[in-house]
């Protein structure tokens, strides 16, 4: 039975207005089971309504180019220390061959992000070795999108060769970065941050960098690292963030804008023993995580139509059911994943076609292969 008082927020977002900061927070907090279920049939019916009912992937590869890292975020069993046990740094033929894979198997993206390596430099530019990243898989295969490099990465190149975020960025679009992965995002509230990841670029940086690449033509993703330490209205005001991002792209008529918005729930088997206490748990919290996806879906609205869960950290069984909590894709193929997989995630490192297509029918919907920006291929499977 509909619990009568959200009844009025979910008519509101329903009808097609934004809800509010605090409309948002009260539907996060709800614990009722019809209250729940309420907000997972608003958040269905509005993806229905926006998107329709084919549920959309991409065969993508996944280059996690080196885990070399100055930084040392409190939640990441990625990185390394140069010269460190498990330390790596591929070279470009390691990176033209795994690319080359990937056409193979069909891939029409790569995305690649990677360490922080002070070392990764070319005469002395960051902003050169970066450029050849791009240059060594987009002379071979121009085609590819290459969905790459977060804000924080941005933020790297910029602070080690002293240019701006608008000369780093225009100078990757122009070597052939399609997009940018909106990582590094975590938590949009600095309160959060500076226990979890306090050398990370801050709240304002993360939003000036994706706002400018915006500007100058590049789309991005955006993500929520969600289950740890953050509240309700923490993660409401990182919606928010995001919302506002897009309506200032709107607004002023940006060439590009957020494609999609991904939850990626915190995955904590490998995290320092102080944070695996405070969040009391090493995997997700599947309940949790799609009321979230549920709640993120309602809150962005009409602003960011297309909603991923992350199987990687899910699982393809938890990644399935979001797609009844107000997801309309599942994914990419990946082929590989080393960053949630090196902090304890069970859900796999890679998915092939067919067992993506195979979740998707298991829910009576339409599969669609899709472009990184989200436009259906003609030459989609079935």
């Amino acid at each position: 039975m509909l619990v009568t008082h959200i009844e009025p927020i979910l008519d509101t977002v329903l009808a097609g207005a934004d809800l509010t900061p605090e409309q948002g927070i009260a539907l996060l907090e709800q614990t009722e089971v019809g209250a729940i279920a309420a907000i997972q049939a608003a958040a269905d019916r509005l993806r229905q309504h926006q998107v329709g009912d084919p549920v959309t992937y991409v065969v993508n590869r996944n280059i996690n180019f080196t885990n070399i890292c100055e930084q040392h975020c409190n939640f990441c069993a990625f990185r390394r220390d140069a010269g460190q046990a498990g330390a790596y740094w591929l070279d470009w033929e390691q990176i033209r061959a795994k690319t080359a894979a990937a056409v193979q198997q069909g891939a029409t993206e790569i995305c690649m992000q990677g360490g922080l390596n002070p070392e990764a430099k070319q005469q002395g530019s960051m902003l050169a070795y970066y450029q050849q990243l791009v240059a060594t898989i987009k002379d071979e295969f121009p085609c590819l999108h290459l969905h790459a490099f977060s804000p924080q990465e941005v933020q790297f190149i910029a602070r080690e060769d002293d240019l701006s975020y608008a000369e780093v960025i225009t100078a990757l679009r122009d070597a052939g970065v399609s997009s940018l992965p909106g990582t590094a995002a975590e938590v949009l509230d600095d309160r959060v941050r500076r226990i979890i990841c306090p050398e990370k670029l801050d709240t304002a940086t993360w939003l000036e960098i994706v706002g400018t690449a915006h500007r100058l033509g590049l789309p991005t993703t955006s993500t929520l690292l969600s289950g740890h330490i953050e509240t309700s209205a923490q993660r409401i005001a990182h919606l928010e963030h995001l919302r506002r991002l897009q309506q200032a792209a709107v607004v002023h008529d940006y060439p590009a804008k957020i494609t999609e918005f991904i939850v990626l729930p915190f995955v904590g088997q490998t995290a320092p023993p102080a944070l695996r206490r405070r969040v009391g748990r090493d995997q997700p919290d599947l309940a949790d995580a799609l009321k979230l996806m549920a709640v993120a879906r309602l809150y962005l609205g009409r602003w960011i139509v297309n909603h991923q869960p992350s199987w990687v950290k899910l699982g393809l069984a938890g990644a399935t059911e979001a797609l009844r909590w107000g997801c309309n894709d599942i994914g990419g193929t990946l082929m590989e994943e080393h960053i949630t997989t090196m902090a304890g995630a069970q859900g796999g490192t890679c998915l092939t076609v067919a067992e993506l297509r195979g979740a998707i029918a298991s829910l009576g919907r339409p599969a669609r292969e899709r472009t990184t920006l989200y436009e259906w291929r003609a030459e989609a499977h079935g």
